[in-house]
C-alpha cells in the first residue's frame, strides 16, 4: 500500500488503495515483492542493531574508558547516524527490487510518450532474482543503487528519530530501581519510536519510492532534487505526505517486535555468557 500510494497513480486515500488492489489483483496483490525483503530482513536488522550497539560501546570506551557505561544522548545520536548510513548499503537494492516488483503492473498513463518495448500493466520482471539481474545488466551498479541519495536523507535522520525516542521512552517507562526494562516497556517504547521515525521519514520515503519505481517503463526523474521539484510542481506539498498513515501504523508493531527481539536476544546471550563463565 505504501508504495502504491507514494509512487502510483489514481489510488486516492488508503482505503481506496486497499479496495483497488484487492479488486484488480486479489489478495496476492498485497504480497507482491515480499520474498526479497523477507529473505534479507535478518541480515539487515542484524547489521543495523549490531552497528548501533557496537558504535555506542566504542564511543563509551573512548569517552569514559568503559564500554558498558550508559551512553549520553550525543553518543546515541552519532551511533544512530552511523547505523543509518551503513544500512543504506544493504537496504537500497532490496527496496529497489521490492518496489519494481510492486509497481510493474501499475499502468503508466501519459500521452505521446514512447515507452520501452514492454507494455504498461503487464509484468516486466518474473521475480526478485530476475528483477535484480535485469536491472544490473541494463543499468549497472548505479541502477541497483538508484534512490540511494534519497534513502540516505531518509535513514540517517530517520534512525536518530528511531533509537533516540526508544532510549528516552524506555528509560521513562521503566520503573525506578529496575536494572533493565521489562518486555512490556520495550514493546511500547519500540512501537512509539517506530511510529515517530516512519511518520517523520515519509517525505523522503515518497521521493525514494518514486525514484526507485521510475525506470520500469521510462525514466522520468534525473535525481533526488529533480524528483522533489517535479513532484512539488505537479502535485503540491501534500504529495510528500502520501502514505504517512500507513507508515506510522506499520511502524508501531514492526518496531515493537524488532526492539523486543533485540533486547531479549541480548539478555539471553548475556545470561549464557554468565553461566558459561561464572
Amino acid at each position: 500500500l505504501q508504495t502504491r500510494l507514494q509512487a502510483g497513480q489514481g489510488y486516492g486515500n488508503t482505503l481506496n488503495c486497499v479496495l483497488t488492489v484487492y479488486r484488480n489483483e486479489s489478495v496476492a496483490g498485497f504480497f507482491k515483492g515480499m520474498s526479497f525483503p523477507l529473505a534479507s530482513i535478518a541480515v539487515y536488522s542484524s547489521v543495523v542493531f549490531g552497528v548501533f550497539s557496537n558504535t555506542q560501546r566504542l564511543l563509551s570506551q573512548l569517552r569514559h574508558g568503559d564500554p558498558s557505561r550508559t551512553p549520553v544522548l550525543a553518543d546515541v545520536a552519532l551511533a544512530s547516524m552511523v547505523a543509518g548510513f551503513i544500512s543504506v548499503g544493504i537496504g537500497t537494492p532490496v527496496d529497489l527490487v521490492k518496489i519494481r516488483l510492486q509497481m510493474q503492473t501499475q499502468p503508466y498513463i501519459k500521452a505521446n510518450i514512447e515507452l520501452k518495448p514492454t507494455v504498461p500493466g503487464f509484468p516486466v520482471y518474473r521475480g526478485p532474482i530476475h528483477c535484480f539481474r535485469t536491472v544490473l545488466q541494463k543499468e549497472g551498479i548505479a541502477g541497483i543503487y538508484r534512490g540511494v541519495g534519497a534513502m540516505l536523507l531518509r535513514d540517517v535522520p530517520g534512525y536518530c528519530l528511531y533509537f533516540i525516542p526508544y532510549t528516552f521512552f524506555c528509560g521513562w517507562i521503566t520503573p525506578d530501581g529496575c536494572i533493565s526494562p521489562n518486555p512490556s516497556s520495550i514493546w511500547l517504547a519500540g512501537g512509539v519510536a517506530g511510529a515517530i521515525s516512519w511518520g517523520t521519514a515519509t517525505p523522503m520515503d515518497v521521493v525514494k519510492s518514486r525514484l526507485q519505481a521510475d525506470g520500469v517503463y521510462l525514466n522520468k526523474y534525473k535525481g533526488t532534487l529533480d524528483c522533489i521539484l517535479q513532484s512539488y510542481q505537479n502535485e503540491g506539498l501534500k504529495v510528500f505526505f502520501r502514505g504517512i498513515t500507513v507508515n506510522a501504523v506499520r511502524g508501531f508493531p514492526m518496531s515493537s517486535a524488532m526492539f523486543l527481539g533485540y533486547e531479549l536476544s541480548l539478555k539471553a546471550m548475556k545470561r549464557d555468557q554468565t553461566e558459561t563463565n561464572p
